[in-house]
């Protein structure tokens, strides 16, 4: 597969990490689900921030692997909201991988959107702060 560079986001990723040998499946990439648990975590950041508070995972709106992910990349994973509800909250990941250390090449390798729901400490949904919005 050839990369294409990009440009990273302008601002402070949501998540930044590196992958190790033990998250690669037998081909040498690294698992999908290791990619997908890590836009929930930032996803998730996002929200509660947002929110204020705790919040859960209620869908996977969408999900695309453009480019796997190897093994000492640095992977950034950036969140934005593009939609705020009643008591729900929707939230855009772009993950990016900078590989080659020696020739850093920035590619674009996965993108998610999911749904977060705003709960209470008993966790019961609750409403999205108006000050929020």
């Amino acid at each position: 597969m050839i990369d294409h560079p990009v440009q990273q986001p302008d601002r402070q990723p949501a998540l930044r990490l590196v992958p190790m040998p033990k998250d690669e499946n037998m081909f040498g990439d690294i698992f999908g689900g290791w990619v997908m648990a890590h836009v929930d975590v930032a996803g998730g950041i996002e929200a509660m921030r947002y929110t204020q508070g705790r919040v859960a995972t209620v869908a996977v709106n969408a999900f695309q692997f453009h480019q796997p992910v190897s093994s000492g990349d640095v992977v950034s994973f950036y969140s934005s909201v593009v939609k705020v509800g009643k008591t729900s909250i929707t939230v855009a990941v772009e993950v990016y991988a900078v590989r080659h250390p020696q020739q850093p090449v920035t590619v674009k390798v996965t993108e998610a959107t999911l749904t977060y729901v705003a709960l209470d400490k008993a966790g019961n949904k609750r409403d999205i702060p108006m000050e929020s919005h």
